[in-house]
């Protein structure tokens, strides 16, 4: 089966051409694409809380594991952006990130409903 239905929702922060050449296999990469979906989940608000609390390095530390896995699934600009603000995280400025983050937290919300959608796709195949 497809990486690519064909009803598929046009996305605007996952790019699942892109990853499936990353990653290469269709199954992979809807495995990979679920446990993304489980972390942006797990990890989105968390953030924001952890930047309510001042604790910017557990912030930081979550930020730089998004960064990580990031790349395979979504659009270079996104990344970017994420990139920005882990780095600004762990800088003598860290409460700057904050509000930074309050912009960027709707996008990877978005990123996760994308991710949703996609795979609910395949449901039923």
């Amino acid at each position: 089966m497809s990486i690519f239905p064909a009803d598929r929702t046009p996305s605007v922060y996952l790019d699942a051409a892109q990853a499936l050449q990353n990653v290469g296999d269709p199954d992979a990469l809807r495995e990979m694409l679920v446990m993304m979906q489980d972390l942006l989940t797990r990890d989105v608000a968390q953030i924001a809380e952890l930047m309510k609390q001042s604790d910017f390095p557990a912030a930081q530390h979550l930020l730089h594991a998004l960064k990580g896995c990031m790349p395979i699934f979504c659009t270079s600009e996104l990344c970017e952006e994420l990139a920005g603000i882990e780095l600004l995280a762990k800088s003598q400025n860290a409460a700057a990130s904050a509000p930074v983050y309050d912009l960027l937290r709707p996008k990877l919300e978005l990123l996760r409903t994308e991710i949703s959608l996609h795979l609910a796709q395949f449901k039923g195949n």
